[in-house]
């Protein structure tokens, strides 16, 4: 069964839909503040363009290796069909903000997770930022396994790790952050994400998924 068929079967429509309103508020409340308004922005393993579609920046790039990418980007956003390991059709030092979101425990192997990094830090541009939101396995152990795509396990150490051998230094690291899933307890309602985004405490009690922002020196 192809990861397509997975997210058919693992989001309805509707849930699709709210999904998307979530990741509005996200981008908005958030995500926005790591980006400049004349940045280049480079969503890797971009999904269903949930980021993409809704962070505002000069140029948008997603990256999948789904066929369907096409169909869930936006119209402003340029779609390369392939790996998030070979960003071969992308120049050094061509983007300023690459963002990954619940993409490296689809990897089969960390060979291949160390070159997606290192690859990430070739095509920023000096001082260019890498955003990463990633299932924490440290806070996530008893449920991480529910989903037939997950292959590696990762903590926010471990990736901190990593990030440091392909040449990024960690400017922030929150452990917790956003629950598991969009099917965990994160509020739907615009207004309490807001809230929800807005208190340190709620993360450190629902958070499952870390996020980290790495630069390239």
């Amino acid at each position: 069964m192809g990861a397509d068929a997975l997210y058919e079967l693992r989001f309805s429509s509707a849930e699709r839909q709210a999904k998307a309103a979530l990741w509005r508020v996200l981008c908005e409340d958030f995500f926005q503040r790591y980006v400049p308004a004349n940045a280049t922005v480079l969503d890797l393993g971009a999904g269903f363009c949930e980021f993409i579609n809704h962070v505002r920046c000069r140029e948008k790039l997603a990256c999948d290796t789904s066929p369907d990418l096409r169909t869930w980007a936006g119209p402003d956003v340029r779609v390369h069909c392939g790996p998030a390991h070979d960003l071969g059709w992308l120049a050094a030092e061509s983007v300023d903000v690459v963002f990954a979101s619940n993409v490296f425990e689809h990897f089969l192997r960390k060979d291949d997770v160390l070159t997606a990094l290192r690859e990430a830090r070739r095509v920023l541009r000096p001082g260019g930022r890498f955003l990463l939101l990633q299932p924490n396995i440290r806070f996530a152990y008893d449920v991480y396994w529910d989903f037939f795509d997950h292959h590696l396990p990762f903590s926010d150490r471990a990736m901190i790790e990593g990030l440091a051998v392909a040449g990024f230094r960690p400017i922030e690291v929150r452990p917790r952050f956003l629950p598991y899933t969009t099917k965990s307890r994160l509020p739907r309602w615009p207004a309490l994400v807001r809230v929800y985004l807005r208190v340190p405490l709620l993360q450190r009690l629902l958070g499952k998924q870390m996020f980290l922002v790495a630069v390239k020196p």
